[in-house]
């Protein structure tokens, strides 16, 4: 009996050292798989979201050593009655109104300051299709009918396989993913730990073999779609996203802090939802965008393009929100009214005829919940409307 006992203790003992070299060797991976299950909770959110290198792998998106562009004030507006009620309400931590190019309002929230860098989640859509509608036009790319294998064979016999570009700009690729972020196992969950964990993002999208529909049959949002426009962009160019959005897009923006993307283990840029910058920055690229790509003297992003990518062309469902190449276009909007929309509350909301961008960070834990979305865009009409 003693001598079993000394042989459980050692077993014991034995268990307990490989468990703490194991977490010795694994602790950054440990401690960020952590700050995942803690992200969203009530009493991180707001700092988590101003702080996201502090927790994931990162990589500088360079601003340039170019001047900062001017992003001047003008006259200050007087906001609809029920403004502070929405801030409030909707946990918004930044709302800046920009107005012929000028801020008329600005105002952080929640402790968060105006040099913070806040995440904006699937806000980095949009930023991507920008991306491609330069790369496309500088030759890169030959058709948006192009299958996505031709630039990324590494996706064939995948899910992906006979899916288009098209079909990803517009979420038709009919992949099986489940975008449910209130369920543990749920793809977009799972995908969230191969980011924490230093996975591969390639490797997770390659793994994909399961299809709902056929491709350009049915819309339906998937994130993961995204992250292959981000990886044929890389198999067409033979370069990596964030030294491309940097040379493209951030750098001739003149923005004035330097942005960063997440990364996965690879040192992937986490592109379907990874780009941290400042609420001003977020600003100087919503009016280049509603300028029709046209920045100081300079077209950045064709205005073939812009206009393309912001029209209501994926087939989604009857009076419901619609979508084009990775932008929103809300219900019953006017010609020129679209935006770019990230989880719990991040919008770049762009309105053309009026010459308005309005840009909200936030950390509503509400922000699925039914009809959310709806008062959202009625305050952002309302705002427009007054000036």
């Amino acid at each position: 009996m003693r001598r079993a006992l000394k042989w459980l203790g050692r077993a014991a003992l034995a268990l307990l050292l490989a468990a703490l070299v194991v977490g010795f060797y694994k602790r950054e991976e440990i401690t960020r798989l952590m700050a995942v299950n803690s992200l969203f909770s009530e009493g991180k959110i707001v700092a988590n979201f101003s702080h996201m290198d502090r927790a994931f792998l990162t990589r500088a998106i360079s601003r340039g050593d170019g001047p900062v562009s001017p992003l001047p004030t003008g006259t200050a507006t007087i906001l609809p009655p029920n403004t502070d009620q929405w801030i409030n309400e909707r946990f918004v931590t930044s709302l800046l109104v920009l107005h012929r190019g000028q801020i008329v309002h600005e105002s952080y929230r929640l402790g968060t300051l105006a040099e913070d860098r806040r995440i904006g989640w699937s806000i980095a859509k949009s930023f991507l299709s920008a991306l491609f509608g330069i790369i496309k036009a500088e030759g890169a790319i030959g058709s948006l009918d192009d299958q996505v294998t031709q630039y990324v064979p590494a996706l064939t016999g995948s899910a992906y396989d006979g899916v288009t570009i098209r079909n990803i700009l517009q979420m038709t690729s009919g992949v099986a993913f489940d975008e449910d972020y209130l369920d543990y196992d749920s793809d977009i969950n799972k995908m969230g730990r191969v980011l924490a964990l230093g996975g591969s993002m390639d490797g997770f999208a390659a793994a994909l073999d399961t299809r709902i529909a056929q491709p350009g049959a049915q819309w339906k949002y998937v994130s993961i779609d995204t992250h292959v426009l981000g990886m044929v962009i890389r198999g067409a160019t033979g370069r990596d996203i964030p030294d491309l959005l940097s040379e493209k897009i951030i750098a001739p923006l003149g923005l004035e802090v330097e942005p960063y993307y997440l990364t996965d283990g690879r040192g992937v840029a986490f592109a379907l939802g990874g780009v941290n910058m400042t609420t001003r920055d977020y600003a100087r690229f919503g009016q280049m965008i509603a300028q029709g790509g046209y920045w100081h003297g300079k077209q950045i992003v064709p205005a073939d393009w812009i206009a393309s990518s912001t029209i209501a062309s994926a087939p989604t469902a009857p009076d419901k929100i619609r979508y084009g190449y990775q932008w929103w276009i809300p219900k019953e909007a006017r010609d020129g009214v679209f935006m770019a929309r990230g989880i719990y509350g991040q919008y770049i909301y762009v309105d053309q005829p009026r010459d308005v961008v309005i840009v909200t960070t936030g950390a509503d834990r509400q922000f699925r919940n039914p009809g959310v979305h709806d008062v959202n865009i009625a305050m952002f009409r309302a705002i427009a409307a007054a000036l």
